[in-house]
């Protein structure tokens, strides 16, 4: 064989590993892990649990814990035409949280933007059950 042709070879070898990958299975599912709803952006999962006199954003990278530190949430809540914000603290390896009184209901949005270190900023949707 030439070179040419090795190298053609070497890039269509290439090509379909990176289709096989691109079209695989995830090394991890997105399974409520705290009875929450899961969403997934830029291989993070992001689960947002939110009760009446508490929310918290838990945060995964490929299945396993990802560190809060350093990092902030805006919550942005619309329940029918009212609209509320939210700041949530850092509170433990991988999650933020706001304590106090919220009024939640079946089909608020919650938009959340999420700082982290070394990261650019996610913005995530979610919608409640």
């Amino acid at each position: 064989m030439n070179l040419k042709t090795l190298l053609w070879i070497a890039s269509l070898t290439l090509v379909l590993s990176g289709l096989a990958t691109a079209g695989g299975k995830h090394d991890h599912d997105h399974k409520p892990l705290h009875g929450g709803v899961v969403v997934e952006s830029g291989d993070i999962d992001f689960e947002l649990v939110a009760k009446p006199e508490l929310i918290t954003l838990h945060l995964r990278d490929h299945g396993k814990p990802l560190s809060t530190q350093g990092g902030s949430v805006k919550l942005t809540m619309l329940a029918g035409s009212a609209k509320s914000e939210l700041a949530l603290q850092a509170a433990g390896d991988n999650r933020f949280e706001a304590k106090g009184s919220f009024k939640l209901e079946p089909g608020t949005r919650v938009v959340a933007i999420v700082t982290l270190p070394g990261r650019k900023p996610a913005s995530v949707r979610f919608a409640l059950k």
